[in-house]
Order: C-alpha cells, then sequence, then structure tokens
C-alpha cells in the first residue's frame, strides 16, 4: 500500500480536538445541571410526607385554636327587681359583661337582655336593635377573640333625669304604661385583653338611658328600650 501523498495527521490538530470535545461535553453537562436546578425551582422541593408511589397521604392542617377558657364559661343574668333604678343598674351590668374567649356570639348576648323585655313584644324589634348598637358586630367580635377581649362596667351613678319629668307631662294618656321610668346610668366601660402574651387594658366613660316599666303595669320591672350610647337623658 502506497501511502505517498496522505497527509499524516498533525498530533496538535488531534489534541486541540479532545479540548473541543471535553470542553463541548462540559458544557452540555453545565446546561443539564442548570436545567435541573431550575426545575427545582419551579417545582419547589419535595412535599414531606409523599409516598414512594407519588401518592400524597391527606392533608394535615393545623388552625390556630380559640382562647381556651379556665373556667366554665356562662352568659351573664339579669336580676329582676321591682325598683326602677335597681333593675336598670342589672340592665346595664348584663349589658357590658361580655368574654368573647367564652365560645358565645353576640346573639347570645343579646338573647340575655331581650329575655327581661316587655311581655308584649311591642318593642321587641326596637330593642333588639337598641342592643345590637352597644354589642361589637360579628366580624369585630372575631377580630377581638384572638385577643381574648373582654369587658364590663362599673357604675358610678344611676337617676332619673329632669327630662323624664317633661316628658311624662307631654305624654298623650295611655301613650305611657304605668310605672315607666327613665333611669340615666353613667359608670366607666373596661375592656381586657392580650397582646402579644402581655395584658392590656382600657377604660372609657360611658352614660345612657334605660327605659323600663315596673309596677302598676307588672309586679317586676321590664326593659323597654336603650338611649343611644353616650346620648342619655340628662
Amino acid at each position: 500500500m502506497h501511502l505517498v501523498g496522505m497527509k499524516t495527521p498533525d498530533l496538535s490538530d488531534q489534541r486541540t480536538r479532545r479540548r473541543l470535545i471535553t470542553a463541548l461535553t462540559a458544557v452540555v453537562i453545565v446546561l443539564v445541571l442548570a436545567g435541573v436546578g431550575v426545575y427545582g425551582l419551579l417545582a419547589g422541593p419535595p412535599s414531606p410526607g409523599r409516598d414512594d408511589d407519588g401518592e400524597r397521604p391527606g392533608p394535615g392542617v393545623t388552625a390556630p385554636s380559640d382562647p381556651v377558657p379556665t373556667t366554665t364559661p356562662r352568659l351573664p343574668v339579669v336580676r329582676s327587681s321591682d325598683e326602677p333604678q335597681a333593675f336598670a343598674r342589672n340592665v346595664a351590668t348584663a349589658l357590658f359583661e361580655w368574654d368573647t374567649a367564652s365560645g358565645f356570639m353576640p346573639l347570645d348576648y343579646t338573647s340575655v337582655i331581650l329575655d327581661v323585655g316587655d311581655p308584649t313584644g311591642q318593642e321587641q324589634a326596637g330593642l333588639a336593635s337598641d342592643i345590637a348598637a352597644y354589642l361589637p358586630s360579628r366580624d369585630a367580635w372575631l377580630e377581638l377573640r384572638q385577643y381574648a377581649t373582654t369587658q364590663h362596667l362599673t357604675i358610678d351613678n344611676t337617676y332619673i333625669p329632669d327630662t323624664w319629668a317633661t316628658a311624662e307631662e307631654q305624654a298623650q294618656p295611655g301613650q305611657l304604661a304605668g310605672g315607666t321610668v327613665a333611669v340615666t346610668i353613667e359608670g366607666t366601660r373596661h375592656r381586657e385583653g392580650l397582646w402579644n402574651d402581655e395584658p392590656v387594658t382600657s377604660e372609657y366613660a360611658v352614660a345612657f338611658t334605660v327605659f323600663v316599666v315596673c309596677a302598676p303595669t307588672y309586679d317586676t320591672c321590664h326593659l323597654l328600650r336603650l338611649s343611644q350610647l353616650d346620648n342619655p337623658l340628662r
């Protein structure tokens, strides 16, 4: 076989080709790894709890629980009385006494006050609206529950306002049932709760008027209506 005319391979060219192949292989490997890395970022880390066959067990979601009361929760009670001012104080005390961590909702506290309303039911709808203005809304209640907020009232003064005598004089015959009285209450609303596990308190002066009906119409007093908060008869 004649080798004449055939070019002998240049060893430097062979080394160049090998370096080129090595470099291309390295580039491919880098691209593959980069692709895997990008996929990992898009897919996220492996989901914990996934079975080997790819099936995921049922979700185990833990939701924050409501504050657990340390005592058996109870709704307030309006103590009965045949004396207008004493009954009005009892109504006021129950009206302002609530605990968001008790498990009860505003409607539960509303029912406590409605239970001592006028037995005729004539003022029931109006009274329910009055009470709702004194209690937090449902959304506000759920917000306050996160801080285990409670409220109560201390009463500083109760009296029959002077303007009530004028109202009685101007009332038409039969317009007011016998024993109907207005009692104005002045006191301090107290709220307590937890903020970052630290107890916090607030105080706010309040005044309002409670309209009740007692003897001779009934043997014991009943609640008719409530004035707007901080807009009492004087």
